[in-house]
This record gives structure tokens, C-alpha cells and sequence, in this order.
């Protein structure tokens, strides 16, 4: 068996796809975290003489952990399931470095990763899987303990049931940005009318506030009810840090100089079609905004 220092070296070759992989099944960074150092002890003590692509081995144990986490989180599902907000990567409004590139696996925007969260696990694990990592089907069928065809199966009805639902995108970045400017702008202004005309008609914000600001925690639709809620941003000490927020628009609101929710947005047409808003202070104080300068 190799040596602990020639295993660790080995191991982190792999680290940043094992946790990319185990953030996309997940949507959380602590359950990712918690999954690789999982990974890394059963790897320490199993060693790699039999295994012919330690790549491989490890990404079908980092997905069966994190096939086990998603069914373990369903039973003890505290808030509604659609209000649920995934972790943040959070970007400098001009672009994605090469890691964060890794974790989003091409994904653009939170809402990918709302309706990811949607899925059974078993869908979920066979769409990130071979969409996002190209893993082939064969061996995602040997990780669920099924065939081929049915894991091909399981990625399909995935894949359609996204694209479903998934809100229309606005294909320019720039065009994206001008608007959710304007939404604010129009906020801070007051001007209810204004920020009711850049809001699709059947736009959705969700909204999750955690045990410490449960009354934050809502599902609101319509332009008026979504409205009315960022209006908030009128008060005087609201800053707006524009950000990329899973590689999608979005801002970063401090108030009082101190983190106070983070915001994704869709945009389509010219308008605003969904936001999402971690308002969590529990999981807004792990938050990384060192690519923002903060």
C-alpha cells in the first residue's frame, strides 16, 4: 500500500472535480465538503493497488455519498422544498475564474440549481453526472445498481422535466445586467411602477431566511407581491455589490457594511422572470466574497 503522504498527493489531483461534483448533486458547500473529507478517509485506508482509474473510483464514491446525503436531507427537510436556495458561487460581475468554472459545470444561474433540487436523487445523480461531468452511463448504472438503459432513462426524464420548467434565459449577459440595474435602481428610487414594468408577469421570487429569519422564508409570485418586497432596498444603508451569482446575474446586499442576502436572477425579454434570495445568516457567514474585494 502507498505511503499516507503519496495518497494525499494523489487524492488532491482529484479534489477540486470531487468536490465540483459533489457541489452540483448537493447545492451545498459544508454537505460537499463533508463528502470529500468522507472520500479522502475511505480512500486513505483502501489505497489504489486494484483500481485501475482512481478518477473514476472516487467519483462513484463521492456520488454515492452524495446520493446517500440527498436522501438523508429529504427526510429531515425542515423548510418547503420550493424555497430552497442553494449555496452561492459568487463572482466579480466581469467574470468566472478557471475554479468556479469547475464547480458550475456549465450550469448558468441558480435556477438550474433549484429545479436540480426538485429531482429524485437518483435522476439527479444521473443528469449532473453525465451532463455536467460526462460520465458515461455505464458507470452511473453500476453506481445506482441498475442497467445502462435505465440510467440513460433516468438522465432523459431529468433532462426533460428541466427543461420544462427551467425559466427562459436572456442569451446576453449585458442585456441581463442592464436590467436587474434598472430593478434596483428602481427600488432604491421607489418607483413602483417602474420596477413593477421590469418584472415578467409571471415572475417568482423564493426566498430562504433559515431558523434565525424565518419570516423571510416565502415562495411570492406575481409583479405586484414581488414588488413590494424589494422595496426593502429603499432604505439608506442597503449596498448592492453587482456580482455573478452562479454564473448568472445577481448582487450581493450588505446593510450596515454586514452580509445581508444574496440575490440570483433569470432575466428573458427584458425583464425579470425569477429571483432567488439566500437570506440565511447562518449560511450567508460562510459565504466567499473575496472575489468581490470584500
Amino acid at each position: 500500500m502507498a505511503d499516507s503522504e503519496t495518497l494525499a498527493r494523489e487524492f488532491e489531483q482529484h479534489r477540486t472535480r470531487l468536490r465540483a461534483v459533489a457541489y452540483r448533486m448537493l447545492g451545498s458547500f459544508a454537505e460537499a465538503d463533508d463528502v470529500v473529507q468522507e472520500a479522502w478517509l475511505r480512500f486513505s485506508q483502501a489505497g489504489t493497488e486494484d483500481v485501475d482509474n482512481v478518477g473514476a473510483w472516487l467519483t462513484t464514491i463521492v456520488a454515492r455519498l452524495s446520493l446517500n446525503a440527498l436522501r438523508t436531507r429529504r427526510r429531515r427537510q425542515e423548510e418547503p422544498l420550493e424555497v430552497y436556495v442553494p449555496d452561492p458561487v459568487i463572482s466579480s460581475a466581469e467574470g468566472i475564474d478557471p475554479e468556479q468554472e469547475v464547480l458550475l459545470a456549465d450550469a448558468v444561474g441558480t435556477a438550474l440549481d433549484v429545479i436540480l433540487d426538485t429531482l429524485q436523487p437518483a435522476e439527479r445523480l444521473a443528469l449532473v453526472l453525465h451532463d455536467m461531468f460526462d460520465v458515461p452511463y455505464d458507470d452511473i448504472a453500476r453506481m445506482l445498481a441498475k442497467t445502462p438503459a435505465a440510467a440513460r432513462q433516468l438522465a432523459s426524464r431529468a433532462r426533460h422535466r428541466v427543461r420544462d420548467v427551467t425559466p427562459p434565459q436572456e442569451p446576453d449577459p449585458a442585456q441581463s445586467r442592464q436590467v436587474v440595474d434598472a430593478f434596483f435602481a428602481a427600488a432604491h428610487g421607489g418607483d413602483l411602477d417602474q420596477l413593477i414594468s421590469l418584472l415578467d408577469p409571471d415572475v417568482v421570487l423564493r426566498s430562504q431566511g433559515g431558523s434565525r429569519r424565518p419570516a423571510a422564508t416565502a415562495l411570492v409570485r406575481g409583479p405586484a407581491a414581488v414588488a413590494d418586497r424589494a422595496m426593502m432596498f429603499r432604505r439608506p444603508d442597503a449596498q448592492l455589490v453587482p456580482a455573478l451569482i452562479n454564473g448568472g446575474p445577481g448582487v450581493v446586499a450588505l446593510v450596515g457594511g454586514e452580509l445581508f442576502s444574496v440575490l440570483s436572477f433569470a432575466v428573458a425579454g427584458g425583464r425579470v422572470t425569477e429571483i432567488s434570495a439566500l437570506v440565511d445568516p447562518d449560511r450567508l457567514a460562510k459565504v466567499d466574497l473575496s472575489p468581490l474585494g470584500l
